[in-house]
């Protein structure tokens, strides 16, 4: 299928795209010369714009460079998402350097690993009793020879930090060790000329992001400027949005029509890419978001936030429109100002796609990536017409995907057919940090191009869409039939009590596995274990359907928000 030659080919949008080869601090600051007014990023009331944003990079850059730091040298970013990350990202890569993303709430253990494997020498954390310490532990014996701490307060308004600093209720550690600097000191004594350097977009790494830890060890995927630039500028080709009622589908608007609302982390590759970075291509705003669940109820704090600055748009993994869809004082709040949506990280049941629409009247189109792909391969069409709900659409403009034999991955399978899903494109990472024995296994050469094996089953339909199965690793084999989870957990969510499932595979001595299901359900909801057993009876084929059932008041999430059949598959196995 060449260049995805479909009827269903979103109109008007290209099939290729070449205006990305160059470095990633341009993104910031064309705009901040173009829009240096607008406002970057929304914090508690408090704002940046973009002038602020490029200055302060330029003197965190500049602090870099006096502090010895050199081109490709690795510097670790432990934040939430607070308006000092932005800033703090564009300043590393300023100063040529490599920026390494961790989770903040990781303990001192997952960070340590990280800071040795990278060989990081600077960290730059935020100011809090939890974090700090964590921070303190993680650099025992490692290369980091500097630790910059960042404090909330003064990028709160006025008034709120003041009165927050009288209460006690602004974020600090207990006491800052000699040798550590403070984040608005080393700002302050800085000047905003970065130093002169010279990127080589396609070669050298920008941001180095851990993956595989919900699988095994850990490996740091290095991810050059291009992969982000390509990613940008091929959605920024891709996304159609429809800006007033009963106009024609359009480009983002830029020049801060949008608001984007930053409720994925920014260590992690879809929040980076599709919310921080692609709202300052646009001259956008950014709501900092750095904790989805605060609130009483969880989720309250997201819901103020969305009434208070009104975002058009909105990144997030399935998790986050379950909560939207069933927050219990939903009717309280205005969402109307949402647009669009773009969901990724995991497969979004119809259901909660059907669901979120009917009730705020935007509309969800579908990604599919990877870390090691900066991170967007696939995305639905954005209109209404031509989106297939339960598809990933079609691979961005550039991007080529092939669907591949488990066994021999260098055969394509038939179009209709599952294999394994193998991805070219200028978003491809350049490998993983010192793992050629990763490398090896990950990369195939296929008609003379170098394509990457994604471990993710799926086909491509007879309309040109590509159908995510399931993961390689996660496909239950019931008496020789493959069952996919999604297939199970898709059926499962159209029950109008299920809020969450998660369904694994649990050994059997006469089938080899059997299908579990786990089930939460929405606030005030209750089922028998009958019931469900009778709706999947209704809804799916018998080698499919659930052979246990259980009920769970909580079902486990990473941190950003997929649900990790992984860890209630070792507990069932650990039983």
């Amino acid at each position: 299928m060449e260049k995805w030659q479909t009827p269903y080919w979103p109109e008007g949008v290209a099939h290729d795209v070449t205006n990305y080869h160059y470095p990633l601090t341009q993104v910031l600051d064309r705009t901040a010369q173009k829009y240096p007014d607008n406002v970057y990023t929304i914090f508690n009331g408090a704002s940046r714009t973009y002038a602020q944003v490029k200055d302060t990079a330029d003197r965190i850059a500049n602090f870099l460079a006096a502090s010895g730091i050199k081109q490709g040298d690795k510097i670790a970013i432990f934040l939430p998402n607070i308006p000092h990350f932005p800033e703090v990202l564009f300043g590393i890569l300023k100063a040529g350097a490599v920026a390494v993303n961790c989770n903040p709430i990781y303990t001192p253990k997952e960070l340590h690993y990280q800071l040795n494997d990278s060989g990081s020498k600077m960290v730059f954390c935020m100011d809090h009793p939890e974090f700090y310490a964590n921070t303190q532990e993680a650099i025992k014996d490692t290369q980091v020879q500097t630790v910059i701490v960042c404090n909330v307060k003064s990028y709160l308004p006025r008034l709120k930090g003041f009165i927050g600093g009288l209460l006690g209720k602004i974020p600090k550690a207990d006491k800052i060790d000699p040798g550590h600097h403070m984040f608005d000191d080393i700002v302050a004594a800085s000047s905003p000329t970065p130093p002169d350097i010279t990127v080589s977009p396609e070669k050298d790494t920008a941001i180095m992001l851990y993956t595989g830890g919900t699988t095994g060890v850990p490996k740091g995927a290095e991810l050059t400027h291009t992969n982000f630039t390509y990613n940008l500028e091929a959605c920024e080709e891709y996304f159609r949005l429809v800006h007033e009622p009963g106009g024609k589908p359009e480009k983002m608007r830029h020049g801060g029509y949008h608001t984007y609302l930053g409720v994925l982390p920014w260590y992690h590759s879809f929040g980076i890419t599709s919310a921080l970075l692609f709202s300052a291509l646009s001259g956008s705003r950014l709501i900092c978001i750095p904790d989805p669940r605060a609130g009483n109820p969880p989720f309250t704090g997201v819901m103020e936030a969305v009434q208070k600055y009104k975002p058009t748009f909105i990144t997030a993994v399935p998790t986050i429109f379950v909560a939207f869809t069933n927050y219990p004082h939903l009717e309280k709040y205005d969402i109307s100002s949402i647009m669009g949506c773009l969901s990724g990280g995991a497969p979004l049941p119809p259901e909660v796609c059907r669901q979120f629409e009917e009730k705020t009247g935007s509309i969800i189109f579908e990604a599919y990536g990877l870390t090691e792909t900066a991170p967007a391969v696939c995305i639905n069409p954005s209109f209404k017409e031509t989106r297939k709900i339960g598809s990933i659409g079609f691979p961005l403009p550039g991007t080529d995907v092939k669907i591949v034999e488990l066994e021999d991955s260098t055969q394509e399978v038939p179009t209709g057919e599952n294999g394994e899903l193998a991805i070219c494109g200028p978003q491809v990472m350049k490998g993983y940090w010192n793992r050629p024995d990763a490398n090896e296994e990950v990369f195939v050469t296929i008609d003379g191009n170098r394509y990457f094996l994604t471990g993710d089953i799926g086909f491509i339909d007879k309309d040109g869409y590509i159908i995510i199965t399931d993961r390689k690793k996660d496909m239950i084999i019931v008496g020789g039939f493959n069952v996919y989870p999604r297939e199970v957990e898709d059926v499962l969510y159209t029950h109008p009590k299920v809020e969450l499932a998660a369904v694994v595979g649990v050994p059997d001595e006469k089938s080899g596995e059997k299908v579990k299901a786990f089930i939460k359900f929405k606030q005030g909801e209750t089922a028998t274990k009958e019931e469900i057993d009778a709706f999947c009876k209704e809804n799916m084929a018998g080698y499919k359907r659930p052979r246990f059932i259980e009920f769970k008041e909580d079902i486990p999430l990473s941190n950003v928000g997929k649900v990790l059949r992984r860890v209630l598959r070792d507990e069932e196995i650990s039983r």
